[in-house]
C-alpha cells in the first residue's frame, strides 16, 4: 500500500509533519487511446473478430454509418456507441447528403478505448445497447476532451485525473440512460431542452431560445417538456436557478445580490421574494442558519 505523509498547518501557518498516512486508492481502469476525430474523405473500419477492449465512441458532427446488431445504420451528432470487447465492429464513412441536397464527407467523433475491471462492474449494471442517444452537452463533450487532454500529457505525475474523468463520464452516459428508457425522438427532443435550461440557468434566455437550440417551434417545446416530465420549462428553470442560489449563498462569500444576478435572476427583489415562498425564509435569513448550523 502505498503511503504520503500529511502536512498540517500550525497556528502560524507553517507546515507540520504528522506520521500518519493514508492509503493512495489505485483504479483498475486502463485508459489505452483517448481521441478525437475529424473526416474529410471516405473511411472503412471493419473488426470482423471483434474488439480487444471496450469502445466509448460519440458522434459529434456529421454523419456515419455503424453495423449494429447485424444492420448498418446511421450515426448523427449525440448518437454514442458502446461495444464490448469480442463485439465485431465495423463503422463506414461515405459521402452523406447535407441539407442543401449536397453529397460530401463530413464526420467527427470523440472516442474512448478502456479496460480495466472497474468497466467491467459499471458495464454489466445494466443491459446496454449499443446505440444511445445523449445531449451534445458541455458536460459530455468536455468529459471527453479533458480525458483526451490528460492522456496527451508528456509528464503526468497524476494520472488518475483522466481516471476519475472517465467515472464520470460513465455515471453521466448511465444517468442518461436511465433518464431515457424509451428513446423516443419527442423524449430526446424534451431532454435536450433539460439540458439546455441546465446549462444556461445562469443567464436570461427565452423560450424561443430554447426551442430554437432543438429546431421546433415554443409550443411544441412547451408541449413535449410539459409531457415529459410534468412540469413547465420556465418552472423548471426557476428550480434550477433556486438551488443554484441556496448553494452559493451556503459555500459562497458572494454578497446576495450578486449571488441572485450570478443565479440568473433578473433582480433581487424577485430573487427575495421567490427564495422565501420556496425555502420558508429569506436569503439572508438561509445564510445565518446554515452558518450557524456549520452546514
Amino acid at each position: 500500500m502505498d503511503c504520503r505523509n500529511l502536512h498540517l498547518l500550525t497556528a502560524n501557518g507553517s507546515p507540520q509533519h504528522t506520521n500518519k498516512v493514508v492509503p493512495t486508492e489505485r483504479l483498475d481502469l486502463q485508459i489505452l487511446t483517448a481521441n478525437y476525430s475529424s473526416h474529410r474523405k471516405p473511411f472503412h473500419m471493419v473488426n470482423p473478430e471483434g474488439l480487444h477492449s471496450y469502445l466509448i465512441r460519440l458522434q459529434s458532427f456529421g454523419r456515419c454509418r455503424a453495423r449494429l446488431d447485424g444492420k448498418l445504420e446511421l450515426l448523427e451528432p449525440g448518437d454514442l456507441l458502446l461495444f464490448k470487447p469480442g463485439e465485431p465492429y465495423e463503422l463506414r464513412i461515405e459521402a452523406e447528403q447535407n441539407q442543401l441536397g449536397e453529397k460530401m464527407v463530413s464526420s467527427a467523433d470523440y472516442h474512448i478505448f478502456l479496460s480495466g475491471g472497474w468497466v467491467d462492474e459499471w458495464w454489466e449494471k445494466y443491459d446496454r445497447p449499443q446505440k444511445i442517444k445523449v445531449p451534445l452537452s458541455e458536460g459530455i463533450i468536455g468529459a471527453f476532451r479533458q480525458i483526451m487532454l490528460e492522456q496527451r500529457r508528456i509528464s503526468n505525475p497524476t494520472p488518475e485525473i483522466a481516471e476519475y474523468y472517465l467515472r464520470i463520464l460513465c455515471l453521466d452516459i448511465d444517468r442518461n440512460f436511465l433518464q431515457q428508457p424509451l428513446p423516443t425522438y419527442p423524449s430526446y427532443l424534451a431532454h435536450r431542452i433539460k439540458n439546455y435550461i441546465e446549462e444556461n440557468a445562469a443567464s436570461p434566455f427565452k423560450l424561443e431560445d430554447a426551442a430554437a437550440h432543438v429546431g421546433i417551434s415554443v409550443s411544441r417545446a412547451v408541449h413535449l417538456f410539459k409531457e415529459t416530465f410534468g412540469t413547465s420549462i420556465i418552472q423548471y428553470a426557476l428550480e434550477v436557478r433556486l438551488n443554484m442560489a441556496r448553494e452559493r449563498i451556503t459555500f459562497s462569500p458572494l454578497s446576495l445580490e450578486h449571488v441572485a444576478e450570478s443565479s440568473g435572476f433578473p433582480n433581487y427583489n424577485y430573487f427575495h421574494k421567490v427564495f422565501r415562498k420556496k425555502f420558508g425564509m429569506s436569503p439572508k435569513q438561509y445564510r445565518q442558519t446554515t452558518r450557524n448550523h456549520g452546514i
